[in-house]
């Protein structure tokens, strides 16, 4: 197909062929790999058309209501049981806020296919096929480029994000890194299980609802069967849970084959924002890597026995991306300042913080350069 168009959104122009390039590599490999039900990739042309005609859709409104919608590249024919219109739709941000309104809950991606070098809107689908081009409009100005993973469970991957005239693809080399923590290597697509119940899948939903709530807050992990944590907390603790409360370890364990793999996502799904709820609480959530729930609202001090945290270096997995070191009081407010210096203390823990406008990091411990990490992950979670 050979678009013939001008661009009015350059970042579109820029992020394209990189982007394309991306998916041309993953299909490639699957390939090799005889995976099967792969999705058809879109030329850089497409991608670009996609992106321009997103982008200014996002900047209309339908009675007030700003568009949120999800694009997927695919045939009909590749989206299971379609919902199909009897009439072709050219793809224009007109008529992609006109149907915001009834497609923008998740799950659901606006159909497009292309026929005489046009774009057109076919239909909806909630099934997608492996490695599927999806092109998320997030909010005013926000697009999210991403595909469905290999056999279609967990989050989808993150390609790149557009945030007005700012581009950033991300860089999956960044799970080959010393020291980098598993839920950081599963979002880049190196360690990631297709397990719906893997510990790491269920510690990246519980990011992610806790990115959604939009409140800020901080999220504990420690390691099963100690306590040392207590001693980088203040006593009394304003919200212990005894005993530690297991609704999300439950169903991380459960094997029960009575009913339907989607029955007992969705149960996690509730028990998951159950616990991330309470990160919006003032203080801590403190939860184990069994995914118990110890306390929340717990307030971080430093260590007796410890020192004042004085370096964090911080890494975004991005292109060109450059780790730096900072002073932690330089990341952020209080609630990373307190988080690094967690880590710092309790080497063995993660922090995992969320900021009221959307910015997300995980603080961890880096045995090969002795100083705690700061993950900046918001663009993986979007």
């Amino acid at each position: 197909m050979d678009l013939t168009f001008n661009s009015t959104y350059q970042a579109a122009v820029k992020v394209a062929e990189p982007v394309s390039d991306h998916f041309q590599q993953h299909m490639y490999t699957a390939q090799e790999n005889g995976e099967d039900d792969l999705a058809t990739v879109p030329t850089a042309k497409i991608i670009e058309r996609m992106i321009d005609i997103a982008f200014w859709a996002s900047l209309r409104r339908e009675e007030g209501n700003a568009t949120r919608i999800s694009l997927a590249f695919l045939q009909p024919s590749q989206a299971g049981k379609p919902l199909l219109l009897a009439n072709r739709i050219p793809l224009t941000p007109y008529a992609l806020t006109k149907l915001a309104p009834g497609v923008e809950r998740a799950g659901i991606h606006i159909g497009i296919w292309y026929e005489d070098n046009e774009l057109y809107i076919w239909g909806t689908t909630t099934k997608l096929p492996n490695l599927c081009f999806v092109l998320d409009v997030a909010e005013p100005g926000l697009l999210v480029v991403k595909h469905r993973r290999l056999l279609g469970l967990g989050k989808f991957t993150n390609v790149a994000v557009l945030k007005g005239d700012q581009v950033k693809i991300v860089d999956e080399g960044c799970s080959m890194k010393r020291d980098i923590p598993d839920i950081l290597s599963s979002l880049l697509g190196h360690k990631s299980s297709p397990v719906w119940n893997n510990p790491t899948n269920v510690l990246i939903q519980i990011a992610v609802s806790m990115r959604a709530h939009g409140k800020g807050g901080i999220l504990l992990v420690t390691p099963p069967d100690t306590d040392e944590w207590r001693d980088s907390i203040i006593h009394p603790l304003s919200y212990p849970i005894s005993p530690a409360f297991s609704g999300v370890a439950d169903l991380v364990r459960r094997d029960d084959r009575s009913v339907s793999e989607i029955f007992w996502q969705n149960a996690l799904r509730r028990e998951v924002d159950n616990v991330s709820g309470l990160t919006a609480v003032d203080g801590a959530t403190i939860i184990n890597s069994r995914h118990e729930l110890l306390a929340f609202g717990a307030k971080i001090t430093r260590s007796y026995n410890s020192t004042a945290v004085e370096q964090v270096m911080m890494l975004e997995p991005v292109l060109d991306g450059r780790p730096h070191v900072v002073h932690p009081s330089g990341i952020g407010g209080t609630r990373h300042l307190s988080a690094a210096q967690f880590v710092h203390d309790q080497r063995n823990c993660l922090a995992l913080v969320a900021s009221q406008d959307g910015y997300f990091t995980i603080f961890s411990w880096s045995p090969s350069i002795q100083m705690v990490q700061g993950h900046k992950i918001d663009i993986l979670l979007m």
